[in-house]
């Protein structure tokens, strides 16, 4: 079909207010309508990949918004593009391709602008089942927000905006006369796919279309028919009559997330979610808005209360319905880790040597949060299974977001006393294990080219060297070093990777962990004694777990974790010597 790339699309015209609107489906038409609106300077193709996701399990709507794409553009143009015109098409184009049910609208920028428009006006009751705002405010409670910090003013008030006035810088460009759309039509035009691919990763190809300084000199007339009158003189009846879901990309340059606070006073029946990611989401997470539409949709369906969160913890509109793998995860760092995430209602893999351990940790998740989780078994330091693993996980699971190599072993003695055997196997867990997941599961993130974060728990060994551990601490230097590369080569992918440093943590390594030199009876003697000491010191692995969590939400490189993690990371960076010195000293057995 001309203008689209959309497999399987059917198009339409619909006649609204003296135009002709563009319209696309896509799915079997029995099943739940979902209308995709598009922003700004956008057509419908902004929505492409979404759109495809979403068809296997729904009846999909795009339409050109008027001016845009190959919807006709009203004459004259002032004027012709107010919210309640916007109102008149939305509502035309959900009676021709619905007429019998309320349909599931999603919008994004400007989509959403109208979107809110649409789900707070009267006239559209029992026409909408349920609203998806992405990156785009509503005009009224935006309003609202302006004059509350203007009538009320405090140090934090002025600054919160301040700041959107500053994000907001474009909109008083597009105020100004002829000068838009020259440079639509002119320079910015031919540009503007290179900033997307440069600003927000977006790769170039069949979108934006041709159409693009056509649809943009059109659209300026969106802020310029709207956006002076409604913060003006914003609507106080401008509360949402359906329930409502917030996808907020942490990192959009244009709204700040400090815009919907509060906004469950306009929207009773409020899911909130979170996103690193920067503005057109349903270009660069098409797969996550995909999820958690389909997740939405698929709850409002069903008799009930309002849809809710799997998980309840302080992050799950951060990783509601993320898909989140552990290794290591029968006992430990690694189970807490996979039930921290669960909590937070990620879907969790729990990868281990241990079978039964790794589905008892998955059983566990379930529980605590999350809305799927399996248990896998798997050496990680074979790189074979691990090839299997990865292919596995993405063909019945998906595409991992966040990789957490936990999976570990200890490994004490001189290195004298240390053969190269015990050398290779600290090293193909310790070390290899993590290259393995790294390049498998790495590889699989960077190709998919939606972000998503690594994680690779090292030690606070990596940076304080000891003449008892060599191997381990070897191993966990690799580890720090290798982490600290992928984070520079992965970057531009908008793959964050971090490593966490635990100090002496309550767990059962101590009572796997092997000494060279010794025999079986005293292997076994400081074992025990190494359990006791740790047990003794008794920091939760609950705590890394958090620590890995709060990582990745904010991107952190390097995170030691307990007092003398932390203490050994200073020293290392501002008193080498120190630690040198320290290394020298005998340790009582």
């Amino acid at each position: 079909m001309s203008g689209t790339t959309l497999t399987g699309a059917r198009e339409r015209r619909v006649r609204t207010g003296g135009i002709e609107l563009c319209v696309v489906e896509l799915g079997e038409t029995d099943r739940p309508t979902v209308v995709l609106v598009h922003g700004y300077p956008d057509s419908k193709e902004v929505w492409s990949e979404v759109a495809e996701r979403l068809a296997a399990r729904f009846h999909v709507v795009l339409y050109d918004v008027r001016g845009h794409g190959r919807s006709q553009a009203p004459q004259p143009l002032r004027g012709g593009f107010t919210l309640e015109k916007l109102t008149d098409d939305f509502l035309a184009v959900a009676d021709a391709v619905s007429p019998d049910r309320p349909v599931h609208l999603v919008g994004h920028d400007w989509g959403s602008v109208q979107g809110w428009e649409f789900a707070t006006v009267r006239r559209t009751e029992g026409r909408i089942a349920s609203f998806t705002s992405i990156s785009g405010p509503s005009l009224d409670h935006f309003g609202h927000w302006i004059k509350q910090r203007m009538t009320r003013p405090t140090p934090r008030r002025a600054a919160q905006l301040l700041g959107q006035g500053a994000r907001s810088w474009y909109v008083y460009l597009l105020h100004t006369p002829v000068l838009p759309e020259l440079a639509w039509r002119g320079p910015l035009g031919k540009q503007w796919p290179r900033l997307l691919e440069r600003g927000e990763k977006i790769p170039v190809g069949s979108y934006p279309t041709a159409s693009l300084p056509s649809d943009a000199a059109h659209g300026a007339w969106l802020y310029r028919d709207n956006v002076r009158p409604r913060l003006r003189r914003p609507r106080t009846d401008a509360s949402a009559h359906v329930p409502v879901q917030l996808i907020t990309p942490t990192g959009d340059s244009f709204l700040s997330e400090r815009l919907y606070d509060g906004l469950e006073r306009w929207a009773p029946q409020l899911l909130r979610r979170t996103l690193p990611a920067r503005h057109w989401v349903p270009r660069t997470r098409p797969d996550q808005v995909a999820g958690w539409v389909t997740e939405f949709v698929t709850a409002t369906e069903e008799p009930g209360p309002a849809p809710e969160p799997a998980g309840t913890g302080r992050y799950a509109d951060r990783f509601g319905g993320q898909l989140v793998l552990v290794t290591g995860a029968a006992s430990g760092i690694g189970r807490a880790t996979a039930f921290a995430f669960a909590e937070a209602g990620a879907r969790v893999v729990a990868v281990d040597r241990d079978a039964a351990g790794a589905a008892r940790t998955a059983d566990m998740a379930r529980l605590i949060g999350a809305p799927e989780a399996w248990g896998e078994c798997v050496d990680v330091s074979d790189e074979q299974a691990m090839e299997k693993l990865a292919a596995k996980v993405a063909a019945e699971y998906g595409i991992v977001d966040v990789l957490v190599n936990n999976a570990g072993t200890g490994l004490s003695g001189s290195f004298l006393d240390t053969t190269t055997e015990d050398w290779k196997k600290v090293l193909d867990v310790n070390l290899w294990g993590v290259i393995h997941g790294c390049r498998i599961f790495g590889r699989q993130m960077a190709e998919r080219n939606q972000g998503g974060h690594i994680v690779n728990t090292a030690s606070a060994a990596a940076y304080l060297p000891s003449r008892t551990l060599p191997a381990y601490s070897t191993s966990k230097a690799a580890v720090l070093m290798l982490s600290e590369c992928l984070r520079a080569e992965l970057a531009p992918k908008s793959i964050g990777v971090s490593a966490i440093c635990p100090g002496i943590v309550n767990t059962n390594i101590t009572a796997t962990t092997r000494f060279a030199g010794v025999d079986e009876a005293e292997e076994k003697r400081l074992q025990e004694r190494s359990s006791r000491l740790y047990g003794l010191r008794n920091f939760p692995p609950e705590k890394v777990a958090e620590a890995i969590v709060e990582a990745v939400v904010h991107d952190r490189a390097v995170v030691p974790v307990t007092p003398e993690a932390k203490g050994a990371r200073w020293l290392a960076r501002f008193a080498p010597g120190a630690l040198r010195a320290l290394a020298r000293r005998e340790p009582r057995l």
